[in-house]
C-alpha cells in the first residue's frame, strides 16, 4: 500500500468516488460526523457525496432534525444524523468542557450565570420557538447577560454541550437554535464502551485507511481512549505498516486505482481533508500552506486523482454561480473538462447557472 493507494482508498470510503446512500441522513450517519462551522460549504460536502442532491434538500434535513448542526467532537461545528447526537454528545462533550474552562474563566463565566443563562434558554426556546442567536442575545440583554466579548459563542455552546440546544429550522436565511429534546428523542443512554466501540467502527470504516493518530485528532478523545477503543475492534479491521505509521482500514479495501482521471471540487474543511491529523497521502508539505492557513481556515480545494492540485472559490450573482479555480500547475486540457463538469453540478446543486474561470498565470 502507498499513499496514493491510500488517498484514493479515502475519496471511496468517503463516498466522495461513488455512494451506495441515497439520502443526506445515511451520508451524515455513515460519516459519524462532518465538521460544519462554515455553513453553506457543509452542504456542499454532502452534496459532492449524493449525487443529484441540492443545497434546498441538504438544509430540509436539517430543518426537519433528520441531521443536527451542532458543537461536539471537537470544539467546531458538526453535521451528525439525529440517531447519533445524544451518544455522541455525551462521549466527547466532557472532554470539550474541560478544554474551554480557561477561557470561561477569562470571560467570567461561571458555573451559576451559565446555569441562569440555560435556564433563560429553555424558556426562550419551549413549544417549538425556534430563535436566531441575535433573537437569544436580545433575550440576554433583557436580563442583564453579558453577551460581548465571544460570551454568546461560549454560553450558547455550553448550553449545546449540556444537550440543551441545537440547530433549529431556517428562519428566512438565518440559522437558528432550538431545544434539542423537542427535535430528537432521546433514546436509552449508551455505555461509554460501547460509544468508543462505535465511534471507532464509523471512523475507520468511513475515513479509512487512517492512523490511530488521525483517529485521536478527529474524535477529540485522549490518546488513551483511542487506543482503548483501536483495541476494541482491531480483530475486525486490517491494518498495515508505512515507515513508522499503522494505517487502519476495513477488510473490504480495495488497493486498486482507477486508471480514469478524476476530478473533484472540495469543500472548505471537507472531511476528505480536515478529518486526518497527517495529511501528506492527498495533501503534500509543499503545498500545505496554500490550502490551510496558518490559523487554521481550511480552503476549498480541487482534488485532482486523489491529490489536491489547487483551490477554488465560488461567487454568486443573482441566477449564475462563477466558478473560479486556482491550480497549482497548469491543467492538462483533459482536467479543465473534467473540472468543468463538476462546476456544472455544483451549479446544479445550488440552483444556478455554472460559469468557470481559470485563474493561470
Amino acid at each position: 500500500m502507498t499513499l496514493t493507494d491510500i488517498s484514493d482508498n479515502r475519496l471511496i470510503a468517503q463516498q466522495v468516488t461513488a455512494t451506495k446512500f441515497r439520502t443526506v441522513k445515511d451520508i451524515v450517519g455513515w460519516m459519524g460526523a462532518m465538521q460544519a462551522q462554515d455553513y453553506a460549504m457543509a452542504k456542499w460536502a454532502i452534496g459532492v457525496r449524493l449525487p443529484n442532491s441540492t443545497d434546498k434538500a441538504i438544509e430540509t434535513a436539517i430543518d426537519k432534525s433528520e441531521i443536527i448542526r451542532t458543537h461536539l467532537l471537537r470544539p467546531t461545528w458538526h453535521l451528525v444524523a439525529a440517531e447519533d447526537i445524544y451518544w455522541l454528545l455525551e462521549l466527547t462533550a466532557p472532554r470539550i468542557k474541560t478544554l474551554i474552562k480557561s477561557r470561561h474563566k477569562d470571560l467570567e463565566l461561571s458555573e451559576s450565570l451559565l446555569n441562569k443563562s440555560n435556564t433563560l434558554i429553555r424558556e426562550a426556546l419551549l413549544g417549538g420557538n425556534h430563535l436566531t442567536r441575535q433573537e437569544i442575545a436580545f433575550k440576554f440583554q433583557k436580563a442583564n447577560i453579558a453577551t460581548g466579548n465571544n460570551r454568546l459563542y461560549h454560553i450558547m455552546l455550553c448550553a449545546e454541550l449540556e444537550g440543551i440546544v441545537c440547530s433549529g429550522a431556517t428562519k428566512g436565511k438565518k440559522q437558528t437554535y432550538a431545544l434539542l429534546n423537542e427535535r430528537v428523542s432521546k433514546p436509552k443512554s449508551l455505555s461509554r464502551e460501547d460509544a468508543l466501540e462505535k465511534i471507532v467502527r464509523k471512523y475507520f470504516s468511513s475515513h479509512g485507511p487512517a492512523t490511530l493518530q488521525d483517529f485521536a485528532w478527529w474524535s477529540g478523545l485522549s490518546m488513551s481512549d483511542a487506543r482503548n477503543a483501536v483495541e476494541m475492534v482491531k480483530s475486525d479491521f486490517v491494518s498495515e505498516k508505512i515507515g513508522l505509521e499503522t494505517y487502519w482500514f476495513p477488510n473490504s479495501f480495495s488497493n486498486l486505482r482507477d486508471d480514469n482521471n478524476s476530478a473533484y471540487l472540495l469543500p472548505a474543511y471537507d472531511e476528505f481533508i480536515i478529518s486526518y491529523k497527517d495529511r501528506s497521502a492527498s495533501l503534500p508539505m509543499g503545498n500545505l500552506k496554500k490550502a490551510v492557513s496558518s490559523n487554521g481556515i481550511f480552503k476549498p480545494v480541487i482534488v485532482i486523482n486523489g491529490q489536491v492540485a489547487g483551490l477554488w472559490k465560488r461567487i454568486i450573482k443573482n441566477d449564475k454561480v462563477i466558478v473560479e479555480t486556482d491550480f497549482f500547475k497548469q491543467p492538462t486540457k483533459s482536467i479543465k473538462s473534467l473540472i468543468e463538469k463538476e462546476a456544472l453540478e455544483f451549479g446544479k446543486f445550488l440552483g444556478k447557472k455554472a460559469e468557470l474561470k481559470h485563474n493561470i498565470e
